[in-house]
């Protein structure tokens, strides 16, 4: 069989890092937001899955791209945008926040990092937000400058992420709170370092807007992890699931609601505030969700990559689908996520999984995280 490659081109934006991951054997590329991201790097998935437990890993996530809200109705356009409410929001902080249409459909669920009190970041996951600004902007005539920053973020993620990074950037990072922000400097440039990261086993993101210090910034971090046993590293898919994080595009997408998705914790609805779906979501919340993501176990031999939504069955009927799925290690069975219909997400409600169409094996509801 011949091998796959990714093709390269001006319009897949390559990151600062780059370089630093093919001399560390990346393996494997995807697409998000037109920038690649690296997907392995010649360590099977569960090995990664173990060391990342373990250790520390340096992630490229430059595809995690920024959206700069800039300008007098910075706030309010931010408001306008989710459901969340920001309105005792601090310079510093960070918020996990949805991004919903009039319907009350996903569009994006970025970390929204407030810089100034006229200046926010949205670190958006993968679909076209800066355009969803931009025409809210024009449309209702905001005083607001919407732009894609020159930044380039790296995660540094494991438990010993903050011994690594507090090696490079100075004690200072210990005080650094969950989803807050300070600015430190590297090679006298302050820099963005957040406490937030794509995994449950702790860490920070480090925003870079001078992506001439991108190769500075990696050899660095990996210098001084050496005796931590850096490596590495990129979201894992076996973690993720386990931890119960969702991915833009497989897990929800502008036809799902925040409540369908499991992130009503994530809503404000009534806040002072007016925001785009409002009336949407208030009759889904009043209606109660008809589906919602849940986790699942399933069969007792490693399945294959999820690239198509498996079928979930109760006998003849059909009940939801699998969004994502890998076999697990620490389970010793398939783990996956999953939109499943309200009459059957109890947990340890039983089920079948039609894997692409060839196999059905049997599963059974999970809570998340598993």
């Amino acid at each position: 069989m011949a091998t796959l490659t990714l093709q390269n081109s001006i319009r897949l934006r390559s990151t600062p890092y780059k370089k630093q991951i093919e001399k560390h054997g990346v393996s494997g590329y995807s697409v998000v937001n037109h920038t690649i991201l690296p997907k392995g790097f010649k360590r099977s998935a569960e090995e990664d899955y173990w060391h990342l437990k373990e250790h520390v890993q340096l992630w490229d996530v430059g595809c995690q791209r920024q959206v700069e809200l800039k300008g007098p109705d910075a706030a309010h356009l931010v408001e306008l945008m989710t459901p969340r409410d920001l309105g005792t929001a601090k310079v510093g902080q960070c918020f996990y926040a949805p991004v919903v249409d009039q319907k009350g459909g996903m569009l994006n669920d970025p970390i929204i990092l407030k810089l100034k009190d006229d200046q926010y970041w949205l670190s958006i996951s993968d679909s076209d937000l800066l355009l969803w600004a931009k025409g809210l902007v024009y449309g209702l005539g905001l005083d607001v400058e919407v732009d894609e920053p020159d930044v380039w973020p790296m995660a540094v993620q494991g438990p010993k992420a903050e011994r690594l990074v507090s090696k490079v950037f100075g004690g200072v990072v210990e005080s650094i709170r969950f989803f807050e922000f300070s600015r430190i400097a590297f090679h006298g440039h302050p820099l963005i370092i957040a406490r937030s990261g794509f995994s449950k086993q702790g860490g920070f993101e480090i925003y870079l807007d001078r992506p001439e210090l991108g190769e500075a910034l990696w050899a660095t971090l990996w210098e001084a992890g050496q005796a931590l046993d850096v490596a590495p590293g990129c979201p894992n898919l076996i973690e993720r699931i386990e931890g119960g994080l969702l991915s833009y595009g497989n897990e929800m997408t502008s036809a799902d609601t925040p409540f369908e998705c499991g992130l009503e914790r994530f809503c404000q609805i009534d806040k002072q505030s007016d925001f785009i779906g409002r009336t949407a979501l208030q009759e889904v919340r009043a209606a109660g969700p008809k589906k919602s993501i849940r986790g699942v176990k399933f069969g007792s031999d490693p399945c294959p990559p999820c690239g198509s939504r498996w079928p979930l069955r109760v006998g003849d009927k059909a009940v939801g689908y699998m969004t994502s799925a890998a076999w697990s290690p620490r389970f010793q069975a398939n783990v996956g996520l999953a939109m499943i219909d309200r009459d059957y997400w109890d947990e340890g409600r039983k089920l079948m999984v039609d894997i692409e169409a060839t196999e059905t094996v049997n599963g059974y509801v999970t809570r998340l995280p598993m």
